[in-house]
């Protein structure tokens, strides 16, 4: 049994990226942002074949999106320049810039506890 090729509803773009949410409702298959978000959330949009949760996704020219049955291709109008895809990074799990510990309170003097009480002092000014 052979599979049959699949047949694109070709989408021209303005400009990219455009925004998975924002193509749900230009496309009239979400009727809200909202509706549009929680579609995506719960796992109905695929996007180039796998199914994607992101919900500001950005798409390109030459993505392709399946929905309620139907696959979409992404392509750019005539004379739009394409826009640069970002790269992606080289390891999935790693978070860039994040501190390697947690920052330290910066203490001052009135913070200290009192030698004979053992409280901290309250000030009033």
């Amino acid at each position: 049994m052979s599979e049959q090729p699949l047949e694109y509803i070709e989408i021209e773009l303005e400009e990219e990226p455009i925004e998975l949410c924002n193509l749900l409702k230009v496309l009239d298959l979400a009727e809200t942002g909202g509706q549009a978000k929680m579609l995506i959330g719960e796992g109905y949009v695929a996007v180039n074949g796998e199914p994607c949760t992101v919900k500001r996704k950005k798409l390109y020219a030459g993505d392709t999106l399946a929905f309620d049955g139907e696959y979409y291709q992404l392509i750019l109008a005539e004379g739009v320049e394409p826009a640069e895809r970002p790269v992606p990074s080289s390891s999935t799990n790693t978070v860039q810039d994040a501190p390697s510990q947690r920052k330290k309170r910066n203490r001052s003097r009135k913070d200290k506890k009192d030698s004979n009480t053992g409280r901290k002092p309250i000030s009033f000014g």
